[in-house]
């Protein structure tokens, strides 16, 4: 006879392997097409600092800007998903809710408010471009 908790354990593995599963999912739909992974480390960077400005400019409308500052809590919580220990799998959760943070920006105040607080390379910002689902094209 299996003691009395066996089932329980089981039963949270399981739980987190479908919660885990289903977070891999919803990357794969809001994964950025076309993107590669070399690319997405370089804008770090400049991405935080469209962040902050995001968050800094009373002109940006106050969702846009609680969504962003949650963003950065969830970036810099200890507790996620999926542990960032884990090799590859760790930052997924992190990717995206990143990617659905920056495309509700983009939602709201669109590409070109996006464009006029992006510090960065232009080529960075068709990177981004792409992420928040614009095509690299600039509208939005």
């Amino acid at each position: 006879m299996p003691p009395s908790w066996l089932p329980i354990v089981l039963a949270i593995v399981a739980g987190l392997l479908v919660l885990w599963l289903l977070v891999l999912g919803l990357f794969w739909l809001v994964r950025p097409r076309g993107v590669p992974i070399g690319e997405l480390v370089r804008l770090v960077p400049d991405t935080l600092r469209l962040i902050r400005s995001l968050i800094t400019d009373a002109n940006v409308p106050p969702d846009v800007r609680v969504v962003m500052v949650g963003l950065l809590a969830w970036l810099l919580s200890p507790i996620d998903l999926i542990p960032e220990f884990i090799p590859v799998l760790g930052p997924i959760d992190d990717v995206v809710v990143g990617i659905a943070a920056m495309r509700y920006a983009r939602w709201r105040i669109g590409i070109d408010g996006l464009r006029r607080r992006w510090a960065g390379t232009e080529a960075g910002f068709a990177t981004l471009a792409r992420i928040t689902g614009t095509g690299g094209t600039g509208a939005g």
